[in-house]
């Protein structure tokens, strides 16, 4: 008998705890920054971390010539430092930028060479990297999706303008066998999620940048540049922006 009590108890306080902890549950999750969203301006600092490389197509040179076997783009790293500026232009729909803006990379143009000039410093395998301070200005529409809780998801794509600071195309230097152009424009798409602390937005967001002028001041008289036709650059980005 006092079995079948127990579990008679068992059977209505069990139920009860469970919405009460259910309950409990729902008071503790605090909605952060609830009117965040319904400001016409954000602003915020954004670091970031990329991985560029240059996309190149071969000259015919490059079929008439027996010195250079191979050529490649290398991957490498770099850091972007820069300020946002969101405008709110709907619920769902942002315009944002980030008029101070810079990304600092290396690309790295690889070559296999047949014949090395040994007593020239020539290797088998060359490489020429090219270093970038780049300033740029891009202008992104941002898709969001409803808030969750703390948690809200959205896609962007757009467009940028570059200046490369540290661009080469006006050297005379012989040494300088690739020469860059300083100007560069190109269209990116993106991938990102906010999420809603007490006092800050923390987002991190993916994206790919893809550089539509052809970057290479070509040099008919050099080996190195007279066997590249475009050069076009290529970054993909992961970054954290803090508002």
């Amino acid at each position: 008998m006092q079995y079948l009590l127990r579990i008679k108890i068992i059977q209505l306080v069990l139920p009860l705890l469970l919405l009460s902890a259910a309950g409990s549950a729902q008071l503790r999750e605090q909605i952060n920054l609830p009117d965040h969203d319904d400001k016409n301006f954000h602003f915020g600092i954004y670091l970031a971390a990329n991985r560029a490389h240059f996309n190149f197509t071969h000259h015919p040179t490059f079929m008439n010539q027996d010195s250079i076997a191979v050529i490649e783009g290398l991957n490498s790293t770099g850091i972007n430092l820069g300020w946002l500026v969101n405008l709110r232009l709907s619920n769902h729909l942002d315009l944002k930028t980030y008029p101070l803006n810079l990304v600092f990379t290396e690309k790295v143009l690889q070559y296999r060479l047949r014949y090395p000039n040994k007593p020239e410093g020539e290797d088998t395998i060359m490489q020429k990297k090219i270093q970038g301070i780049t300033l740029t200005l891009p202008f992104h529409i941002k898709f969001s999706s409803d808030r969750i809780n703390n948690f809200k998801v959205f896609m962007m794509a757009g467009g940028k303008i570059d200046y490369d600071l540290a661009a080469n195309a006006g050297d005379k230097k012989a040494e300088n066998l690739i020469k860059i152009k300083p100007f560069d424009y190109g269209v990116e798409a993106g991938l990102g999620f906010h999420f809603y602390f007490q006092y800050f937005v923390l987002t991190p967001e993916l994206k790919i940048s893809y550089g539509l002028n052809n970057l290479h001041a070509r040099d008919a008289n050099l080996k190195y540049s007279n066997t590249i036709d475009r050069i076009n650059s290529r970054t993909v980005t992961f970054s954290l922006t803090v508002e």
